[in-house]
């Protein structure tokens, strides 16, 4: 499937996110030190045990995950993906939001390659938790060097961010077997400790 843009200032916002990723913004190269931030949230994420034990991968015989499950509730991924380094920083908070957005920037931020760059720009789809100039305010007001730069409608695959949530739905919640939220959480921040190894 797929899905026709509907931004009327489609190419517009899309050129601006592609040239950052080639390390210009208004047809300047960027400056040193400045620093390109990509974030997003994959939320809703269940917590489901199995009722019956997964039984693991055997020579001949691929993993076996028992269809019926009980569901321990849903967490968020909220994260944050340095798109020059690789480097993912993350929380995992019981819900998306305004207040759990700006505190993992707020976290971002406090580093000194962030809190000192010239200038960062943070792309960000159009979520209700950083949509709109009511957002990218918020965000000058909080770090007066931070751009916010926002996706076209229906275009948050223009956010690399997506990508590394397309590992993670592959190599973490697929498939989905946790006893606990807890479970979860500690899973999820383990793999992107790792993830972050190789960055």
């Amino acid at each position: 499937s797929w899905i026709f843009p509907r931004d009327p200032a489609f190419e517009a916002k899309a050129t601006v996110i592609l040239d950052l990723y080639q390390g210009l913004y208004q047809g300047e190269p960027l400056r040193p030190g400045d620093r390109l931030l990509s974030f997003d949230a994959k939320p809703s994420i269940q917590a489901r045990g199995r009722i019956h034990d997964t039984m693991p991968a055997a020579p001949g015989r691929p993993a076996r995950v028992e269809h019926e499950y009980v569901r321990h509730g849903a967490l968020a991924l909220l994260a944050g993906l340095d798109v020059q380094t690789g480097k993912v920083f993350a929380t995992t908070p019981k819900t998306t939001g305004i207040a759990p957005f700006m505190d993992l920037v707020a976290q971002v931020m406090a580093r000194p390659e962030y809190r000192d760059a010239p200038r960062v720009f943070v792309i960000v789809d159009n979520g209700s938790d950083h949509r709109g100039q009511a957002a990218t305010e918020r965000l000058r007001k909080a770090h007066p060097n931070a751009i916010m730069i926002h996706t076209p409608v229906h275009a948050s695959w223009l956010n690399q961010i997506e990508i590394f949530f397309s590992i993670v739905q592959k190599k973490v919640v697929s498939p989905n077997d946790f006893a606990s939220l807890e479970q979860l959480s500690g899973t999820l921040l383990a793999f992107i400790d790792r993830y972050n190894q190789n960055a």
